[in-house]
């Protein structure tokens, strides 16, 4: 096949993988599509060179500095982040609503954080729909008070 034709087929398949990459952000198309895209047009301004040594030489000096922005790129853009869960120590001080009334010594009551729900002990009995503050917490319970 005419090595000019091989060229721009290349250059056609690196823009497809980035505009893949482009609608499907974290595909890690950009990576081939730059190659493909550099190769052939390597390929396009000298044809007698695609079919020699130098063509998987020009991608590999491709292929290693755009892995690298890439995954450098992706990381700035998507920082990880650590998982949102609530610890008891962190519902300390913080207001709810009691949904099951509670009693002193009796862990039986429940009480809405948030959007949580918790199990509840206080030292005097509160009712259904009382506003209480959690003192502190023993495990996965709460010790709460009115507010």
């Amino acid at each position: 096949m005419d090595p000019f034709i091989v060229a721009v087929i290349l250059i056609i398949a690196g823009a497809a993988f980035l505009i893949y990459e482009a609608f499907s952000p974290g595909a890690f198309m950009v990576i081939p599509g730059t190659v493909l895209v550099i190769v052939g047009l390597i390929g396009a301004a000298f044809p007698d060179k695609l079919y020699t040594w130098w063509s998987p030489l020009a991608a590999l000096v491709v292929a290693v500095p755009v892995t690298l922005i890439t995954i450098k790129g992706y990381q700035r853009l998507a920082v990880p982040e650590p998982p949102t869960t609530t610890v008891a120590d962190s519902l300390i001080g913080r207001e709810g609503t009691v949904v099951v009334p509670t009693e002193e010594g009796n862990m039986k009551g429940k009480v809405k954080i948030g959007s949580d729900t918790w199990s509840a002990t206080s030292d005097e009995p509160l009712e259904k729909g009382t506003v209480v503050i959690v003192e502190h917490s023993e495990g996965v319970h709460v010790h709460v008070r009115r507010k």
